[in-house]
């Protein structure tokens, strides 16, 4: 049976409100979260889902200017939720409610595209200044969770400027160097890489050293590893 909006909000939209979708498959969680935002004067629950797919089966019907999505649902979870929600209806801003704790979800949820997070132990006191917050385009988290957000970008910074410079000494390769190391990398033996290129077993070897030199590389781990990182092998090959 498709989702239908509760009769409440059929009967006396509130005039220009913010309109909501609740998803959570729990339905005394609706309920109170119902009954909490029913309060606002501004804030006008449109819809009820009790799982990701209805949530945006309802979204596409409704166009709700805020989703609050329950991370932890049966059948589709609220992060999958999120991401085809960002997908298909861009205009709908999605606010994760979970019971978890924010170090372990918070990032996970905002890559996910969702434009703020509330902890339900404290739904009381933010969830009404969220909603307002990411239906007008910006972004809701609790201040101690910045702290969070800070160290992610600062580790995903670290490990861009990394793989930057590993791309640089690849690209110090010469042409002929790069070969070597692709066939090193997918296990070729030195002397099958001076047949497959036309060059000598030693000559290949040559090659080699100078790879090793100027990439720091010395097993073909090595080589696997960096080749992995810089997409230059498939993972499941």
């Amino acid at each position: 049976m498709s989702p239908t909006p509760p009769d409440a909000a059929q009967a006396s939209p509130k005039a220009s409100a913010i309109r909501v979708v609740l998803a959570d498959d729990h339905s005394v969680v609706r309920l109170g979260l119902r009954t909490l935002l029913g309060a606002a004067p501004d804030i006008d629950v449109v819809g009820e889902a009790s799982d990701g797919a209805e949530a945006l089966a309802l979204a596409e019907r409704l166009a709700p200017d805020v989703v609050i999505m329950d991370l932890s649902m049966t059948g589709m979870d609220g992060a999958a939720a999120t991401r085809e929600m960002v997908r298909r209806r861009p205009s709908s801003r999605v606010l994760v409610l979970t019971m978890h704790d924010e170090e372990e979800y918070l990032v996970p949820a905002l890559d996910a595209g969702a434009a703020g997070y509330v902890v339900k132990s404290s739904a009381s006191t933010d969830l009404l200044r969220a909603v307002r917050a990411v239906a007008r385009g910006d972004t809701f988290v609790r201040p101690q969770a910045a702290r969070v957000l800070a160290e992610r970008w600062k580790q995903r910074s670290v490990e861009d400027d990394a793989r930057a410079a590993e791309r640089a000494r690849y690209e110090s390769l010469s042409a002929r160097e790069r070969s070597v190391f692709q066939l090193i990398a997918e296990g070729y033996s030195t002397s099958q890489i001076g047949e497959r290129l036309f060059i000598s077993a030693k000559t290949a070897d040559t090659y080699r050293r100078r790879i090793n030199e100027k990439l720091g590389t010395t097993e073909r781990a090595d080589y696997v590893k960096l080749a992995l990182e810089l997409g230059l092998l498939a993972s499941d090959g």
